[in-house]
Formats: C-alpha cells, sequence, structure tokens
C-alpha cells in the first residue's frame, strides 16, 4: 500500500509538462474476473486485441472525468467510484511518422450499470468478456510479441494490489 495520498492532478500536470498526454483505464473486477474488450479489427493500435475500458484525457478533463466519460462512452455503464491505482505508465505509439508520448492511469472502479449485457461502442470494439487468471494466454491474441501490458494490469487487478506507482 502507498503511505501518503497521491496529488492526481499534479500527476497530471507533470505528464503534461513532460509532452505526455494522459489517458486513463479502468479496472472492473467482479468473482475474480476483471472485464475486458475486443478491439475492432480496423483500429490503429492492437486491432483486434483485447484491452480494458479507457482513453485519452480531453483538454480540460480530469483522470476521473475522463475516466468517468470513457465508461460511458464504451460500456453505458456509469462509473461510481475510483478505487486503488494499479498502475501508471509510459509508452510511445508512432502516427505518421511521428512519436505520440503517452502515460497511462490505471485504476481499479466500480460501476453501476448492467454487468451482463454492457453496450459496447459498436465501431471500437467486437466484443467482451470477463478474464481471469485461469485464462490470461487469451489477452496475448493479436499483441506484439512481449507486450504483456494487459496481463500485467488484469493480473494485478485480480490479485487486488496497489503496487508503488513509477517515479518519473
Amino acid at each position: 500500500m502507498l503511505s501518503e495520498p497521491i496529488d492526481w492532478a499534479a500527476a497530471q500536470r507533470q505528464a503534461e509538462a513532460e509532452g505526455r498526454a494522459c489517458v486513463v483505464g479502468g479496472l472492473l473486477v467482479r468473482d475474480g474476473r476483471v472485464f475486458v474488450m475486443r478491439r475492432a479489427p480496423d483500429r490503429r493500435l492492437f486491432p483486434g486485441g483485447w484491452d480494458i475500458v479507457g482513453g485519452h484525457v480531453e483538454p480540460g478533463e480530469t483522470l476521473p472525468q475522463a475516466l468517468a466519460r470513457e465508461i460511458k462512452e464504451e460500456t453505458g455503464w456509469a462509473l461510481t467510484r475510483v478505487g486503488d491505482v494499479v498502475e501508471v505508465f509510459d509508452w510511445e505509439v508512432e502516427r505518421a511518422g511521428q512519436i505520440k508520448r503517452k502515460r497511462e492511469f490505471d485504476f481499479l472502479v466500480e460501476v453501476t450499470g448492467d454487468l451482463d449485457r454492457p453496450t459496447l461502442e459498436a465501431d471500437k470494439f467486437s466484443e467482451y468478456r470477463w478474464v481471469g487468471s485461469d485464462d490470461l494466454a487469451v489477452l496475448r491474441e493479436n499483441r506484439s510479441p512481449g507486450d504483456d501490458a494487459i496481463i500485467r494490469l488484469v493480473t494485478r487487478a485480480v490479485a487486488g494490489t496497489r503496487p508503488v506507482v513509477m517515479s518519473f
């Protein structure tokens, strides 16, 4: 457990000052399983791969506001609680010959809505499932070799751990 609360607004400002766009992710755990969605096959990033709920923080949004918006857009559910941090990490992606730098903030979340019938954002996701420790291998589908971020996040969420956040 972290010994002191994190100032997420300051962490967001620091990421932006370092030239990193902020990304949020929510990990919803139910009965030892985490909700994941398969990205549509025409998505630029991880086409056909499994992912957690989340996305980019829009200008003027806080991390929790972006998380609530993304959860609503992608599943139809309403965010009710942002829990422990699962992980904060940096990554890059190339677009049109330029490197885009990101800092991702992933949290355990609680939502309201029909957890058996999410309203998936049809142009972005093709299916969903609940995965646990026994079926992590499915998360490697359509991912680059060595890309274990989704498995790492799901494993930590299922374990209910709160690892130390990276220092930047």
